[in-house]
């Protein structure tokens, strides 16, 4: 009865959370596009977060100067003072001192007046100088966005008003990941306003917890070369704090092509002190890091991008497995995506990418080439064919390739598999919390990846059932050699190994997929309009024209 009075109060406080949220939404309808909410709400608890911290550091710095016991111990007023303004004071504890014009205390005292969203502006201005004199590539993170909305005064008093309760503070919820509950939230709410069109694919929390556990980023380099607003990278963190390592065993790098995405990725990075490398571009076109390698790539990259231009790669390209002309196609990025993420992977790296179901079956020369040559140098360790509707910004059903250089069984942990790939159906997992979307469970997320495990490590690890070991489970998981999906024409669908249908088309909605073939369409009638003109005017040219 206690455990669940217990699990019923933390359901309340979760409605009564997202019902908060959702006031601010109202602050902000009709003055702000839907997408751009998250913008708004994010900024404003990013300056209360880091205001908390200055506050909780000042406080400390003044107990310390009056414990007798202390080093920092003083009677004097002026050393009091030259303490408390002391920016190393803060900087060691990874704090920004702030002025009191950028606190969320004077903020709050001042929220109804009149020009509170100029005042709000000059906080973010005086708070990204600070934060670009600590680090050059933080400047940029907080854009001063009330000004210029329309946004009115008393709106933007009733989202300080709203964010200055407790549930919002990272003193009192230390453990809550506010700021990451209120982005999932605003992301999954608007997520059909946010759309997939601007190649923005939010990753839904239990797919980038699966990645994570899949591939345990405990220590090394980490990247991700679509990073959004640094999902993968919190998860990381997260799984490295479960498991009793350090923050400072991992370092961060990424890139992402649209400038606002980066700024909330900043802003989550900060608030989480970790040292980060993220830069902006298009990795595909401009990889900002063309000579760094990662123990880990964690991506959901976005999918089946067509007119990439890849005419405007280099010849020489070291990312491609061969010739452009063999190994690209305009059609369709995803295959560019794996030759850019295996280029990144150090010596005994390891890739968890969330990718579109086509790119396990298609035909198309310039993939297909890429995919025989990806299974046939041992390059695919693990395949997971996910259920639909676990994505809201798109109805592409998706999957999971893991992609490995450390198949060899040289490095004392895991076993030899160069010959071997696993596949996993995990189409029948998952829950749906609503009529649209669907969720792994923590059930499912720990099955999933206790499998790959099992088939991957020397160790021997138990199984949910207490079993040891990894074996086939029918309709679920099959290790599968090479020699048969090389019968299989490479296809690397899992019903096809594991003992359930296969399903052989590429899954994108009928929908979808007339839009896009209307639109082809009509361009190829335009263009066979254009070619009959210019016939039209050759003949004529020569004397057989007609009317």
């Amino acid at each position: 009865m206690a455990k669940a009075t217990k699990k019923n109060t933390a359901l309340k406080a979760d409605i009564d959370f997202e019902q908060q949220l959702w006031d601010a939404a109202n602050e902000l309808r009709g003055a702000v596009a839907e997408n751009q909410y998250k913008d708004y709400v994010l900024s404003l608890l990013f300056v209360r977060h880091l205001s908390e911290r200055y506050a909780e550091r000042r406080e400390e710095l003044r107990q310390l100067a009056a414990d007798k016991k202390s080093d920092y111990f003083t009677t004097d007023s002026k050393q009091l003072n030259l303490l408390l303004e002391d920016e190393l004071e803060y900087q060691v504890k990874n704090v920004y001192k702030l002025p009191e014009e950028a606190t969320w205390e004077y903020l709050r005292i001042n929220a109804e007046q009149d020009d509170i969203k100029v005042k709000v502006d000059k906080a973010f201005v005086l708070i990204d100088e600070i934060l670009g004199e600590r680090n050059e590539d933080y400047k940029g993170v907080l854009e001063p966005i009330f000004v210029k909305s329309q946004l009115t005064a008393t709106q933007t008093a009733g989202l300080i008003n709203l964010f200055s309760k407790p549930e919002f503070s990272e003193t009192n919820n230390p453990e809550a990941d506010v700021y990451g509950r209120v982005y999932e939230y605003y992301i999954g709410k608007f997520a059909m306003a946010e759309g997939s069109g601007a190649g923005q694919f939010f990753t839904p929390g239990s797919v980038v917890r699966l990645l994570v556990e899949m591939l345990e980023p405990l220590h090394g380099k980490i990247m991700d070369l679509a990073c959004g607003s640094g999902g993968m990278f919190v998860q990381s963190l997260k799984f490295v704090k479960a498991h009793g390592g350090d923050k400072s065993d991992i370092s961060i790098y990424g890139q992402e092509r649209y400038e606002g995405t980066l700024r909330l990725c900043k802003m989550n990075l900060l608030l989480r002190n970790l040292s980060f490398d993220v830069k902006l571009g298009d990795s595909l076109l401009q990889d900002k890091f063309p000579y760094d390698k990662a123990d880990f790539l964690l991506m959901n990259p976005p999918f089946n991008i067509s007119k990439w231009h890849p005419e405007d790669l280099p010849d020489q390209d070291p990312r491609l497995f061969g010739p452009k002309e063999v190994f690209t196609t305009d059609g369709n990025a995803n295959y560019m995506w794996f030759q850019t993420i295996w280029h990144h992977l150090s010596s005994k790296g390891t890739a968890g990418v969330v990718m579109a179901n086509g790119a396990m079956t298609t035909g198309n020369a310039g993939e297909k080439n890429v995919r025989d040559h990806m299974i046939e140098n041992g390059m695919v360790d693990c395949i997971v064919q996910m259920p639909d509707k676990l994505f809201l910004t798109t109805g592409i059903p998706a999957c999971i390739f893991i992609l490995s250089r450390n198949r060899d069984g040289k490095d004392g942990e895991h076993r030899e598999r160069k010959n071997e790939i696993l596949f996993i159906d995990a189409r029948k997992l998952g829950q749906m919390v609503n009529r649209r979307l669907r969720v792994f469970s923590d059930e499912d997320v720990t099955k999933i990846a206790d499998v790959y495990h099992q088939w991957r490590n020397k160790a021997v690890i138990p199984t949910q059932e207490g079993s040891a070991g990894y074996t086939d489970i029918e309709g679920f998981c099959k290790a599968a050699t090479l020699e048969e999906v090389k019968a299989n024409n490479n296809v690397l669908s899992p019903g096809r190994y594991v003992g359930t249908e296969a399903e052989e088309d590429d899954g994108i909605p009928f929908e979808e997929k007339m839009k896009h073939l209307t639109q082809q369409l009509k361009e190829q009638f335009e263009e066979g309009a254009k070619l009959e003109e210019q016939i039209k005017e050759n003949l004529k040219s020569i004397g057989y024209g007609w009317h």
